[in-house]
């Protein structure tokens, strides 16, 4: 399992797409479906609904032996270190694919985004652009390695209760048990 690493505008997508051709493997884009579903990135919520349906899509897959590309950006490292450890469950491995942008090249990119979008994409400012930068924590290197999987967070026994919470519907009556 390939997971896309990184802001708005890196290019995640692109290469998400190009590594899906090459592998071969199914690919999994959030934003293709909260737009046509809601009209929304986030949908009060329904994003990490979303996001669950297509993970459990993907172990799934994993279990068939098909590769699999999750394009969701995943900017927080409780959510790799999950989707880490739900493919250990399947036996599968897990590859970050992280895609750096520097603030200047994201705010030109999103610019451009506008001008020339084919397809319909979701609005951006600039506050927008320097909260969710804020909010990113990027991998390290040990991460990017694979090296070891975190406890889960405070307040949680298991990655599985952790990921019940974060994404309700990613897993079904005794998937990814411990």
């Amino acid at each position: 399992m390939y997971v896309m690493v990184g802001l708005p505008a890196a290019g995640k997508t692109m290469l998400a797409r190009r590594l899906a051709m090459e592998c071969p493997a199914l690919r999994l884009t959030p934003d293709e479906w909260m737009l046509p579903l809601f009209g929304d990135s986030m949908a009060g919520g329904l994003r990490n609904v979303l996001e669950g349906r297509l993970i459990a899509t993907a172990l799934e897959a994993l279990g068939l032996g098909v590769n699999v590309v999750l394009d969701f950006g995943v900017w927080g490292k409780d959510e790799r270190t999950a989707l880490r450890w739900l493919a250990s469950t399947v036996g599968a491995e897990c590859e970050l694919v992280y895609v750096a942008i520097d603030a200047l090249e994201q705010a030109r990119r999103v610019g451009e985004r506008v001008e020339t979008a084919a397809e319909p994409t979701f609005p951006m400012t600039q506050a927008d652009l320097d909260e969710w930068r804020g909010r990113f924590q990027p991998p390290d290197e040990d991460e990017l390695r694979g090296v070891g999987l975190d406890p889960p967070p405070s307040g949680f026994h298991t990655w599985r209760d952790w990921i019940a919470r974060w994404w309700p519907t990613s897993l079904g009556q005794g998937e990814g048990s411990e």
